[in-house]
């Protein structure tokens, strides 16, 4: 009787285990750049899973600050800022200081946020949020806008300034241009092909079957995989592997090298993602 006793209890704090760590035994690769892979790396470890960091991108500085700094120089030209990443403020902020500028100087604007993470940077360096779309895709922050503003025709008296990466998908800036807005985006910062990575110690666990999910937080992350990989199809090298992305335009990336994402999240947040993940494999089980 004891025995089983025992036996019984094991059985029960094996299934609560398993339940709040539903990543024990799996190997989740992360492509983050190393700077902002430890959020990440922590919420999945959470979950119980095995994090091996393989960033394939690096954020630095633009190629030239010209076009931003002349943008930060006359902030009074403009009636909005739209910010689409955490690197964006902080790049943005960052040269804000160093031409002798304060954060108080944006209070005159409207400002807008895509992603509560990108909004939660803003509000701890002391700059207001004027709205935080629901949907973090560029259609749901241009309805957004014309949600605030009251319509479309609203456009039309705006100077709208986008400080973002150097390379970035256009839906946004076109939209906003074909409703009648001045916009100026400029370069606030780049991703580019770190100068070491773990290429070969995750090559070697994929040829030997140890990793079961590889996940991707942006298109740039998915690009730069590819090519540290020298692929532009990456189906066989991944066979086996789940491909988890943030949000329907990393997953489009992916495909265009051949990936289908197996995981996808709605929200645009590191804690959706691995939330997804978790979900995912306890859903195959």
């Amino acid at each position: 009787m004891q025995a089983y006793a025992r036996e019984s209890f094991m059985e029960t704090f094996s299934k609560v285990e398993h339940k709040s760590q539903p990543l024990a035994g799996r190997t989740v690769v992360i492509t983050r750049a190393r700077e902002q892979a430890s959020q990440f790396a922590a919420e999945l470890e959470r979950y119980g899973a095995r994090v091996i960091l393989c960033p394939t991108i690096e954020i630095v500085e633009p190629e030239s600050y010209t076009l931003l700094d002349q943008a930060i120089d006359n902030l009074y030209g403009y009636d909005w800022l739209i910010f689409t990443s955490v690197n964006g403020v902080k790049y943005f902020l960052r040269r804000l200081a160093d031409r002798g500028h304060e954060t108080h100087e944006l209070d005159e604007l409207r400002v807008c946020s895509i992603g509560e993470a990108t909004a939660g940077a803003l509000r701890d360096a002391q700059v207001h949020v004027d709205v935080v779309p629901e949907q973090s895709q560029a259609e749901g922050v241009f309805k957004a806008l014309i949600d605030f503003l009251g319509g479309v025709d609203a456009f039309r008296t705006l100077n709208i300034l986008m400080p973002r990466a150097a390379s970035a998908r256009d839906y946004l800036p076109f939209a906003l241009e074909e409703a009648g807005a001045r916009i100026d985006v400029v370069p606030t910062y780049r991703t580019v092909k770190p100068l070491s990575s773990e290429l070969g110690r995750v090559a070697a666990l994929l040829e030997g079957g140890a990793i079961d999910c590889i996940a991707f937080t942006s298109s740039s992350s998915v690009t730069h995989f590819a090519q540290l990989f020298d692929t532009h199809d990456l189906r066989l090298f991944l066979k086996g592997v789940a491909i988890a992305c943030i949000g329907e335009i990393t997953a489009s990336t992916a495909q265009h090298v051949g990936l289908h994402a197996d995981i996808k999240s709605s929200d645009h947040t590191i804690a959706a993602l691995a939330r997804a993940i978790a979900d995912h494999f306890v859903a195959g089980e």
